[in-house]
């Protein structure tokens, strides 16, 4: 006996943790707990870029941060399995919720409560009492019809018995108001499950169960094997699509937390033109594409134009213009040797490939890599370079904040916001044996940067977390840099040197005073071969204003040197006008004329030439051509989901109006007769909320009613 009932002791309990569970997941607490957690993580991933590039991470955050984000999925929340689950768990409690909660609702919309007890109509907060001269069925005829007349649902019940003779008039409005508790509710799941259904949760499944795997390597999208790719079939995708101008393409690349899947579309979309307007900033204003839509299955062609917010929609996928690239411009580049032993010579390419390149006999090649081409660069070529006040470019480079970080000394004091199309640019990176690589910025046209000298304006960044650095090399007569190049080619020639120095001297000094002459020719010389560079005692190369500072710091106290500098540099100046115009000589030239617009470009030379011995690269490429071919970015997405989550945005949007706009009502009129065939009359109305517009409304159906003033309520 004392087993048995041990046995039946314990049998309830797993009903009761069921019970519980149940409880659990269709309490109201749980579900807003998960709605906490989808906001911060929704929050989240808006503040932080999603599906950025591991290095980015690493670069902005440092390792141990990004390996943390990368380990909780942060950089792809919207596609992590625990936000996927969370959104399952809210759909299944606030199911839970409706599934507990709706019956008694569905009930009480049908319930008039005309059985209510006639002393429980004293409890109310609304009610009010009145002497009728009517029989009680007349005077509940007469209610009726009234309640009825103004808009209210109303049941009549004729009651009987000892004591409890009489009508009662039960009527109710407002029941849209628990029509909207549910409606708000269904607008949640509606909502999760048009979410679950346009995010990965069926492309993981396929993942999982169809044998599909993340790609992670390089190469033609053609050459990618069957297991990294989703067929036409697959219901529910967003992906990506770069079509270049008289291409097309078929296959879209949808981006995953760790590689890519490659999404097959049953038609392929052909880009006949690409159109892109700018404003004035240089931001684009238009960017619309012509396509054609070529059918797989039937051969059709469609032509369509798509434009941002106005989508294409072909077989159930919308076609969004998301951006544009470059589409494999072709380019043509001349090395500028900046180092002896280098030459200059041609080169052709297109945006996206790549050549190699040989540095000198017995130095390992460096590979050229094509990145980019931009046609129209509208920088702010003025402002303080703080806080926003620099390029409108839509690299968001602060092309003025920039060049103050050049290569070396001289910054320039700029006009405020002086936006100016500065030309095309051409971007590239030169990469050692190593895998070790530098990104270089070069704008082909010479730049004004604000002091009257056009400049060529070289830039090269380390990573691609840094800002670029610009070496600027003055333009000539003609709008070249060999100018530059005549004069620093002409300072590595011992005997040039010692030429320009003589003409300097001799035009410097009288004829008669042979010691000056001489002391003046050996100064000149020690400035323009310190200038020139050397080999320190460190075995490191110095040359330029560093070397001419070091001289100084080393050979002149302290208290001379102001004075001594500026002599210095005065020598020096002069030294190297000389040594240019020897230089423009030998190659058959006519000499510059000693002007403002000489001094200006000699200025710069002096700075250029000290900056030029800090450039990383012994060539750089210079951009004399190109074609440009565009590209259109398309998204292409095909979302099932987005009807459901219309009909739970319609849903939520009357359940909200309702809830807070319609009050549910209810009242309740008793009328008993009276010895003398006379009424007893009392009227109680209840409400989901307690406003002054209830007292108005119970006020006005007293008086309509019972044509008396209510009891309480005011």
């Amino acid at each position: 006996m004392s087993e048995l009932s041990s046995v039946q002791g314990h049998a309830p309990r797993p009903r009761l943790q069921g019970r519980a569970l149940y409880e659990l997941f269709s309490s109201m607490r749980f579900a807003i707990a998960l709605l906490t957690v989808i906001c911060i993580a929704s929050v989240i991933g808006t503040v932080l870029r999603q599906h950025e590039p591991a290095a980015n991470y690493v670069n902005q955050f440092g390792p141990f941060w990004a390996q943390l984000f990368m380990a909780l999925k942060l950089n792809a929340v919207y596609s992590a399995w625990w936000f996927l689950l969370i959104l399952a768990f809210l759909v299944t409690s606030t199911s839970l919720c409706i599934a507990k909660h709706a019956p008694k609702y569905l009930v009480d919309l049908r319930n008039y409560k005309e059985n209510v007890r006639v002393q429980s109509l004293q409890a109310f907060h609304h009610k009010a009492q009145a002497h009728l001269a009517e029989t009680p069925a007349q005077a509940a005829q007469r209610v009726g019809g009234q309640l009825a007349g103004s808009g209210w649902k109303v049941r009549l019940q004729e009651r009987t018995g000892a004591g409890h003779e009489g009508w009662m008039v039960a009527a109710k409005a407002g029941a849209a108001n628990k029509i909207g508790y549910l409606a708000a509710h269904s607008a949640i799941v509606l909502i999760c499950l048009g979410g679950l259904l346009d995010g990965d949760l069926i492309v993981r499944a396929q993942m999982l169960l169809g044998g599909k795997s993340v790609y992670t390597g390089g190469g033609l999208v053609a050459e990618v094997a069957p297991q990294h790719r989703l067929s036409t079939s697959n219901p529910t995708f967003r992906g990506n699509l770069m079509v270049a101008e008289g291409t097309q393409s078929d296959t879209a690349i949808l981006s995953q937390s760790d590689g890519i899947l490659l999404q097959e579309l049953p038609f392929a979309v052909e880009l006949k033109k690409f159109i892109v307007e700018y404003y004035s900033t240089g931001m684009p204003k238009l960017f619309a594409s012509d396509v054609v839509i070529h059918d797989k299955e039937t051969g059709e062609k469609v032509e369509k134009r798509i434009e941002v917010n106005h989508p294409a929609s072909f077989k159930g996928i919308e076609i969004y213009q998301s951006s544009f690239d470059d589409g494999g411009s072709r380019l043509s580049l001349r090395a500028v040797p900046l180092a002896a032993g280098f030459k200059t010579f041609d080169i052709e390419g297109e945006v996206g490939g790549s050549t190699t390149i040989n540095t000198g006999e017995g130095k390992s090649p460096l590979k050229l890599e094509f990145t980019g081409l931009r046609t129209i660069n509208v920088e702010n070529m003025g402002g303080d370079g703080e806080g926003g006040e620099g390029a409108t470019d839509v690299r968001k480079v602060d092309l003025k904040s920039t060049l103050d970080n050049h290569l070396g000394a001289g910054n320039k004091v700029l006009t405020p916001k002086e936006l100016r199309n500065v030309g095309p640019s051409v971007s590239y990176k030169l990469r050692d044996a190593s895998g070790q690589a530098r990104e270089f910025n070069n704008y082909m046209l010479p730049v004004d940067t604000g002091d009257g000298q056009p400049v060529f304006l070289w830039g090269v960044r380390d990573t691609l977390a840094g800002q670029f650095r610009y070496l600027r090399v003055p333009a000539d007569d003609q709008s070249s840099w060999r100018g530059f190049m005549r004069l620093k080619t002409a300072l590595q020639d011992p005997a040039m040197r010692e030429a320009a120095v003589g003409r300097y001297v001799e035009a410097s000094v009288a004829p008669g005073r042979a010691e000056l002459r001489e002391q003046l020719h050996a100064s000149a010389l020690k400035a323009l071969t310190i200038f020139a560079g050397a080999t320190n005692d460190k075995g490191e190369r110095v040359a330029g204003l560093q070397a001419i500072s070091d001289f100084m710091e080393q050979n002149v106290p302290e208290a001379e040197r102001p004075k001594a500098s500026e002599v210095l540099v005065r020598i020096l100046n002069g030294v190297l006008f000389e040594l240019m115009q020897s230089a423009r000589a030998a190659d058959g030239l006519q000499p510059l004329a000693a002007d403002e617009k000489t001094q200006k470009f000699m200025t710069q030379a002096v700075l250029s030439l000290s900056d030029v011995q800090l450039y990383p690269e012994p060539v750089v490429f210079e951009l004399t051509n190109f074609e440009q071919v565009q590209a259109s970015v398309f998204q292409v997405a095909r979302a099932p989901g987005k009807l459901v989550v219309y009909l739970g945005c319609l849903f939520l949007i009357l359940g909200v109006f309702a809830m807070l706009y319609v009050r549910d009502r209810r009242v309740w009129v008793w009328l008993a007769p009276r010895a003398d065939g006379s009424t007893d009359a009392r009227m109680a109305l209840s409400t989901n909320r307690k406003t002054m517009d209830v007292d108005r409304e119970f006020e006005g159906l007293s008086e309509k009613l019972l044509g008396v003033k209510p009891v309480g309520g005011q």
